[in-house]
């Protein structure tokens, strides 16, 4: 989260268009005009864009080009009407998912017939996002627990960084999340096997990470979960689209894919590094007995036999179309050229991080800076940032801030400009010192129980807040 903006939420005003724009908080006695309505849409496309568009942004807009979304949106709209869970009526629908699947796969080795038993072929579905797609691998490993174990409470084994949607998949299906802490900023290998448990069916890990972009020690991981028989998998939701290509740049990238034996399924978003339109993920299994585990299906129901292979029932073909297009577009040269520019920025934003000795950049990264300081304040940092138009995510355990490079970042001198105005935003902390920072109140509030349970209640209202009109 980022409370950069001004309001009185923890993300700022959620209605600024209240005196703007007319409200409809019921029906309208008659429809209104589509080009008045469109107009009003544009109005806050319009004003949202410019917060975007200049390329201060940490992750969010993975693209950025307009003529690129005009391509998608297009793709989109030829299938935006169909249903995916009516095969029969769009097997374009099949044609698209499966290629989607296949072109993943195979960018994430699970063609490496070193890796593979002669039973395994790795497949996958398409989800959401990321969080359908490890509440899908989370269902799968409480499956195999249940079907194959006799558990009833099967647990994950993961590090402390991994995705909160564990913990979503965790209260939702009545798994137990064995969070372990780290060694440094990484899964401490050792103490994760402490851990296992005769109830223990799976590892969790990622690649990388969200709060600091890092790779787990996932050659180690996998070796244990084969040496424990245990199902282990890779959140490649964040990394999973650009790391295989900064490896091909040559930039150091532990191995984090399939060629792991033990990696038995991973989770890669194409709406991010991937150039898809926001609301599609894959999740991949090493074979298809895996993914069959994350079927539903029912043949007692009066309106006839009911199955589907994801969380959703019907969802719209548009959103796959948008990401079979990206991909096919793109193309091997594209994504190679696009992670080319994000880490040649990246580069220039670590070194300007490093040329300044009251920050501390956390580990090794590539495409994700996250950087504290034991010095200032880092929230008057971001805060002061925040004043010239950049949004950093905040990060806590330790307090820090992170910016995930993206391609609007690549554009000419907008990575020069955050050095310079990181310079400044550390001369604005020290003299800062002592005061309390903004951006980091909300932090602050978790490092006690009581602070845990304010911030809690907090979200929930800002929650229920968004619902409101």
């Amino acid at each position: 989260m980022s409370d950069s903006d001004d309001g009185d939420t923890l993300l700022g005003d959620l209605h600024p268009y209240a005196k703007i724009l007319p409200r409809h908080t019921e029906l309208p006695a008659r429809g209104v005009a589509h080009q008045e309505l469109l107009s009003q849409l544009e109005t806050m496309a319009q004003a949202e864009q410019k917060k975007w568009d200049t390329g201060q942004v940490s992750g969010t807009i993975y693209h950025g080009g307009l003529d690129h979304y005009a391509f998608l949106n297009r793709a989109f709209s030829l299938f935006s009407h169909a249903s995916l869970l009516q095969r029969d009526l769009c097997p374009s629908g099949t044609k698209l998912e499966a290629e989607i699947i296949s072109m993943t796969a195979k960018l994430l080795n699970g063609d490496v017939p070193a890796t593979l038993k002669a039973s395994d072929h790795v497949c996958g579905s398409i989800t959401s996002g990321g969080t359908e797609s490890l509440l899908s691998a989370a269902l799968v490993c409480r499956e195999v627990g249940r079907k194959e174990r006799g558990i009833a409470v099967p647990e994950i084994v993961a590090p402390q960084t991994i995705h909160p949607a564990f913990d979503k998949a965790s209260h939702y299906l009545g798994i137990k999340l064995v969070r372990v802490p780290l060694k440094g900023y990484l899964a401490d290998v050792e103490a994760m096997e402490q851990h296992i448990t005769p109830n223990t069916v799976a590892l969790a890990a990622s690649a990388g990470n969200y709060p600091w972009g890092l790779v787990d020690p996932l050659p180690e991981l996998s070796a244990l979960a084969v040496k424990r028989g245990l199902l282990f998998h890779v959140d490649g939701c964040l990394g999973g689209f650009i790391l295989p290509w900064v490896e091909r740049l040559g930039y150091r990238v532990p191995v984090f894919d399939f060629r792991l034996p033990g990696v038995t399924s991973m989770s890669c978003d194409t709406h991010k590094f991937g150039y898809g339109l926001k609301g599609t993920s894959v999740v991949l299994y090493r074979n298809p007995e895996l993914r069959r585990h994350q079927y539903f299906s029912t043949a007692e129901w009066q309106g006839g036999v009911y199955a589907s292979p994801t969380f959703q029932g019907s969802r719209s073909e548009g959103l796959s179309a948008a990401a079979w297009a990206a991909m096919v577009a793109t193309g091997e040269d594209g994504y190679l050229e696009a992670a080319r520019g994000v880490m040649q920025a990246a580069t220039t934003m670590r070194k300007g991080i490093e040329a300044q000795p009251e920050l501390q950049l956390i580990g090794d990264p590539t495409f994700l800076l996250a950087f504290s300081s034991e010095v200032v304040d880092v929230f008057h940092v971001n805060d002061f940032l925040s004043t010239k138009g950049w949004r950093l995510n905040g990060c806590q355990l330790p307090p820090a801030v992170h910016f995930c490079v993206t391609r609007p970042q690549a554009r000419p001198l907008v990575a020069e400009r955050f050095v310079e105005d990181l310079k400044a935003a550390v001369a604005y902390a020290k003299e800062k010192h002592g005061e309390p920072a903004k951006s980091g109140a909300m932090y602050g509030l978790s490092g006690s129980v009581e602070g845990q349970e304010m911030l809690t209640e907090g979200l929930k209202a800002w929650i229920d807040a968004t619902y409101e009109p």
